[in-house]
């Protein structure tokens, strides 16, 4: 239907997580008048089907055209859903402003040459084309032929533009322009009105075709059960609605007090001025007073602060930022240097606790984002619109409702032709045709299939785990490998000091052990150990990372804010002074003073400070990191021979090594101390020694992992600590089991004329003697052993060598993944990558991480736990109040538990609706269907309420060594509804024909008027007024037989039969007996119909239009239930949940996993070089990363399984039940 048309489509976010595809559409004046005209005359049925398909809509109302002429955008995403949604384009009048602008095509409207407002302003019309998605603003550029965002400013803007074109702040009259192009800075959450909420539900393709079958069913008498279940539908959608009318208003009042934030901005040639913050633009220039909460994204350009990012990392850990640099290049800002951008940015929503003026003037920042541009619109779009999430559950159900509609659909022509064949007008069998269509489709489907969930919730409540995406616990049940941060997660969040390790002349000298009680002996080390931190003193009080706290408590130096005393060296009256305390060691130092700080990042690993000694007119330069980055930097005669030694010796024990380094800076003015840039301080350092904090295990850590090991549920460590460390932890953790073997992967760049390498390196495991237990690790050349290889080996790398891989190996990577464990000095993005690679592997992957730098993992993650205890951690779908891994397994075993409870659910509605259709249709081939009473005994006095309590059954304490399926459509599931349709068949057929083969029997519907006549005199007193279907032809004959009074108890017994054998407990369930409300449901469901089938009272009969019949006949079918309840049961528990027997025929049969990361554990097992040890591999061509090794691939497969991996899409996205099926319909 689209045009591939080069100028009636175009991307939209090109490459990014919300990329959409947009067509050019101009509206029709007789096509709508026409489709007007339709849908009136369709009684609104037209109009509907385009609210459900607004594509539809557009293709019936639009012509296609050039984006550049559309009045009308068509936008599809393109992801495997391939939504639409249809979207006006704006047009925007620049000449309404009352400010003079230029007409002239060659002069700008705003200063920034870089605007795209200037490419999109038609002149002279002044005017330009616009569309909103997502609360987004989009320009159509005119030179580029594309939509564009505005609200913020361009990426290409280098550190020279953004000082020199922004600096001195905007012209009033760029920001009116941009005020009106760009809209205001506001987050603004409109709190839906309950009537839009309540049609929105209405709307739904489900409601609608239960609005069409209760309309049906009130036409034909079933008044009782049509209420009933217009009641529940009544009660679901006024729950819907007031939950969603809720969720509307917390986010409503969560952003509406960052809309009302009063500033002070700089206006270029007027000064300062105050105003609302929804008035301010790109470009402004923000003045930061003191504590503010950010009402904007904005780049610091002069002056440092400390802000509260808990809002964005999850962690309440002050941090510090610094003034982007004067750099002349052209260079655009973001990637200027190596740095982290991010350091130069302030954050909408987080808060200003500090500010440090550099003595130039007020800390000054220019607005770089806007609205919902900024990182807080950012997230609160992320809750208005979610991804849709997918799992082959739903997919499958989906085709199982479509599968069910078309057995009704089966049925209502089987039932025309029946009806009309007997003589019946035209309108009736149309109508009876349609009860049999709807009886397929059970109208509790949805609401009973999300019941598992609502329970998994509210007991993962209890266990103080909460969840802001309810959709994702059935995903849980799938989790077969957890990734797990290191510290915090792992290990104690806290840190205690061991000791440290100064060198002096090359050396590593004596160990200064903090357990002695003695203080920390004056040097260089303790200089930079009581400076180089993020440290700030607020209120009196000193805030900031733990690490830094414990580091800096270590050295009993204290911290005060500067004060005339020291007003030396012109330092600013924001800088920080470091001085001895009462039990610091004797220093002839009087204070320190920190002037300039580049701060930690992750993805450096470093931080640096520079300071002055009070009394010395010159500045030092300290630095603090990974230790092997630290002596990165130092001069090569400083750093001890034995340095990587002494750091093994110590990381392999588990220990947490911090590395410190220092050089003089010939500076003497404060002036040159501002101008240094990150490069000029961080080289030809000298380095000063090492520092030894322990991080011991949480006591929960290793029983934990046993428990995941003992499900074969992989654990993965991913940890921005050192390798060595990382290694030790995993073993100590039992992650690593004892006696397995280690392989260290070293990836290496190209250098020169050498091309990438991977060198492959084997760790031995050696014992601490006598009764020691730490584990030591000697890197020698020693080979895997014969016996080993390939059974229990495990990888292990730093995110140096993962980026490569990723570069220049992506072929090996996802054979080093299925048995890669460690992955130490990983970035947040790294972390994040990795997720994703697993979960190519087909992998379902949870992450659990404390939220600070593992945010991008936790949001990538199927499952995503964060152990903050800031809520801020939104990116994680789950939050743990409890800060240990405990969590994983309860998340997993509920997951599970609610999977189950789903396949449950959904078989025994499936078999539901095909046994009320079996036994309707057979009742029909005479004319006839059962009562209205039987109908609701079995609706709502057994189905409904059996279906709303058999998800509450708790989850198995103990996770079982494999999962549930994870799909419809495995053979298991597809076997057991069809011998389950197989048995139904076949009792009801034979119960049909045999009740007509007893000498009791006549058949009623022939002899209509004279057993009508008899019967208001003898047996159920039913009078001829009594319409039971609303049928002007069958009245109550057409419901009272012999056939129906047997098919009955036997339809009934089969349904409460198959709901207590769908209700499995072990292995993922706690047994029935223990969901009380289930079983005195199902055992009063049973003893009732028992009741009313043995029952002889009158008033019983006639109630539920049975006849009379035998007690011998009414045993016979009780018998004959018992029977196939016990075939069922056997055949479900014996044969079909034998995990065993399946694994078995699997075997026998040579079935094999699909997923990706079984056929590479099978490729392996059967590689005899695999895996490689103790030596190194080159790439063939390092520009286009192709790894080839003949020893055990084929050069011709690697492009085509290179290019097939990297085609492999993740099952990341699931909809909610009524969102997948239901708008499916």
């Amino acid at each position: 239907m689209e045009q591939d048309c080069k100028d009636h489509r175009v991307l939209l976010n090109s490459g990014e997580e919300n990329e959409l595809e947009v067509f050019g559409y101009h509206s029709r004046t007789l096509r709508r008048v026409l489709c007007f005209v339709a849908s009136v005359l369709t009684c609104g049925v037209l109009w509907l089907l385009f609210y459900w398909k607004p594509h539809w809509k557009v293709w019936a109302n639009c012509v296609s055209c050039p984006l550049q002429e559309a009045d009308t955008v068509l936008l599809r995403t393109t992801d495997e859903f391939q939504r639409y949604k249809r979207k006006k384009v704006i047009c925007v009048y620049l000449s309404n402003l009352t400010i003079p602008l230029s007409k002239n095509p060659g002069e700008p409207l705003v200063a920034d040459c870089h605007s795209v407002i200037n490419k999109a302003v038609l002149k002279p019309e002044l005017k330009l084309r616009c569309i909103q998605v997502q609360k987004i603003r989009y320009v159509w550029d005119n030179t580029e032929k594309q939509f564009k965002k505005v609200g913020l400013l361009e990426d290409s803007n280098s550190c020279y533009d953004i000082h020199h074109t922004f600096g001195l702040g905007l012209k009033i009259e760029e920001q009116e322009i941009r005020r009106l192009v760009c809209g205001p800075n506001a987050i603004e959450v409109e709190i839906q009105p309950i009537w839009k909420l309540l049609v929105k539900q209405v709307l739904n393709p489900f409601y609608v075709f239960q609005a069409f079958t209760l309309t049906l069913w009130l036409s034909q008498g079933y008044i009782e059960y049509s209420v009933a279940i217009i009641i529940l539908t009544a009660i679901s959608i006024i729950i819907s609605v007031y939950d969603l009318r809720q969720q509307s208003v917390k986010l409503h009042n969560l952003v509406e007090d960052h809309n009302k934030v009063q500033v002070t901005i700089s206006v270029k040639d007027k000064g300062l001025q105050e105003l609302e913050s929804r008035l301010l633009v790109p470009g402004d220039v923000l003045i930061l007073p003191g504590k503010l909460s950010l009402p904007c994204d904005a780049i610091l350009i002069d002056g440092n602060c400390v802000v509260n990012e808990g809002m964005l990392t999850g962690e309440s850990i002050p941090v510090t930022k610094t003034p982007l640099p004067h750099s002349e290049n052209t260079m655009p800002w973001k990637s200027h240097s190596l740095e982290d951008y991010r350091r130069h940015v302030l954050f909408c929503g987080t808060e200003v606790i500090q500010v440090k003026p550099s003595g130039q003037g007020p800390v000054k920042a220019v607005v770089l984002q806007t609205g919902y541009n900024t990182a807080k619109g950012d997230l609160v779009r992320s809750i208005l619109y979610p991804r849709p999430l997918n799992f082959k559950l739903y997919s499958d159900a989906f085709k199982f409702i479509v599968f069910l509609a078309f057995l009704g659909v089966l049925g209502f022509f089987y039932a025309l032709g029946v009806y009309i064949y007997n003589g019946v007008s035209s309108g009736e069998s149309l109508t009876m045709a349609l009860l049999l269509l709807t009886v397929t489709v059970p109208p509790v489907l949805p609401a009973a299939l999300t019941t598992g969930i609502v329970y998994a919730q509210k007991r993962l409540k209890k266990k103080k785990i909460f969840c802001i995406s309810p959709q994702r616990i059935n995903m849980c049940g799938q989790i077969n490998l957890v990734c797990f941060d290191k510290t915090g997660t792992l290990t104690e969040d806290g840190l205690d000091l061991w000791g440290t390790v100064p060198t002096a002349r090359n050396c590593f000298q004596e160990v200064h052990s903090f357990t002695s009680g003695k203080a920390l002996p004056w040097g260089p080390l303790c200089a930079a150990m009581a400076s180089c931190h993020s440290l700030i003193l607020l209120d009196g009080t000193i805030q900031g990372d733990p690490l830094d706290l414990k580091m800096f408590e270590g050295t009993a130096w204290k911290m005060e804010d500067c004060n005339v005393d020291y007003y030396t060296f012109g330092m600013s009256e924001s800088s920080v002074i470091i001085k001895p305390g009462p039990q610091a060691s004797q220093t002839p130092v009087q204070a320190i003073v920190v002037l300039l700080q580049f701060p930690f990042s992750s993805s450096l690993q470093r931080m640096s400070v520079v300071t002055q000694l009070v009394g010395e007119d010159h500045a030092h330069a300290y630095m603090k990191g990974a230790p092997e980055m630290v002596a990165r930097f130092c001069k090569a005669e400083t750093v001890p021979k034995n340095f990587s030694q002494e750091l093994r010796n110590y990381t392999t024990q588990g220990f947490r090594v911090i590395a410190f380094a220092h050089k003089d800076l010939k500076m003497k003015m404060l002036s040159e101390v501002v101008g240094l840039t990150r490069e000029e301080v961080e080289s030809e350092l000298t380095f000063l020694g090492l520092l030894i904090m322990e991080n011991r295990l949480k006591k929960e850590t290793k029983a934990v992992l046993k428990e995941l090991s003992e499900a074969r549920i992989r654990s993965v460590m991913i940890t921005g600590d050192n390798l060595q460390t990382a290694i030790t932890v995993a073993k100590n953790s039992e992650m690593i089991p004892r006696g397995s073997q280690v392989i260290l992967v070293e990836a290496n760049e190209p250098e020169d004329f050498a091309p990438a390498s991977v060198t492959w390196q084997l760790v031995e495991n050696q014992e601490n003697g006598a009764g020691g237990n730490a584990t030591y690790i000697n890197i020698g050349n020693s080979a895997v052993l014969e016996g080993e290889k390939g059974s229990c080996y495990h990888f292990a790398m730093s995110g140096k060598s993962y980026q490569v891989l990723l570069q220049h190996f992506y072929d090996l990577l996802p054979k080093i993944l299925v048995n890669g464990t460690v992955f130490a000095r990983m970035s947040p993005g790294q972390k994040s990558s990795l997720v994703e690679e697993f979960q190519k592997l087909n992998y379902y992957v949870g992450m659990c991480g404390d939220g600070a730098n593992d945010c991008g993992a936790l949001k990538m993650a199927h499952a995503g736990i964060s152990l903050s205890e800031q809520e801020a951690s939104v990116a994680s779908p789950f939050t743990s109040k409890i800060p240990n891994i405990e969590c994983v397994p309860h998340l997993i075993k509920e997951g599970r538990a609610a999977l189950v409870s789903s396949f449950g659910v959904f078989k025994y509605l499936t078999m539901y609706g095909i046994i009320q259709f079996t036994g309707t249709s057979l009742l029909y081939w005479q004319l006839q269907l059962f009562g209205n009473y039987q109908y609701l005994m079995q609706d709502v006095a057994i189905t409904l309420m059996v279906c709303l309590t058999m998800s509450s059954t708790h989850a198995y304490a103990k996770l079982a060594p494999y999962r549930p399926a994870g799909q419809l459509l495995s053979p298991p599931l597809l076997l057991s509804v069809s011998l389950n349709v197989c048995f139904t068949f076949a009792i009801q057929i034979c119960a049909f024909l045999f009740v007509k083969q007893q000498p009791w029997y006549f058949a009623v519907y022939k002899y209509r008027e004279c057993f009508l006549y008899n019967q208001s005199n003898f047996t159920t007193n039913v009078s001829l007024e009594i319409n039971c279907v609303g049928n002007a032809t069958l009245r109550s004959a057409s419901v009272i037989s012999f056939e129906s009074t047997t098919l009955w108890p036997i339809t009934t017994l089969n349904c409460i039969a198959i709901a207590f054998i769908f209700s499995k407990g072990k292995p993922f369930r706690k047994p029935i007996y223990t969901n009380y409300m289930f079983s005195f449901l199902l055992l009063s469901a049973l003893g009732l119909t028992i009741f009313i089938m043995f029952s002889d009272i009158q008033e019983i009969l006639q109630g539920m239009q049975f006849l009379l019949v035998p007690t011998s006949w009414k045993v016979s079918v009780f018998v004959t239930a018992l029977v196939q309840f016990c075939v069922a049961f056997f055949v479900e528990d014996a044969i079909l949940q034998n995990q065993k027997l399946w694994l078995l025929i699997k075997k026998e049969f040579g079935f094999n996993s699909r997923n990706q990361y079984r056929n590479w554990q099978r490729k392996l097992a059967e590689d005899s070089t695999w895996p490689p040890t103790n030596r190194t591999d080159y790439a063939s061509d390092s520009k286009n990363g192709f790894y080839i090794n003949l020893g055990y691939e084929s050069p011709e497969q690697i492009p085509k399984e290179k290019q097939e991996l990297r085609s492999q899409t993740t099952e990341q996205h699931f909809l909610t039940i009524e969102q997948h099926f239901l708008t499916r319909l």
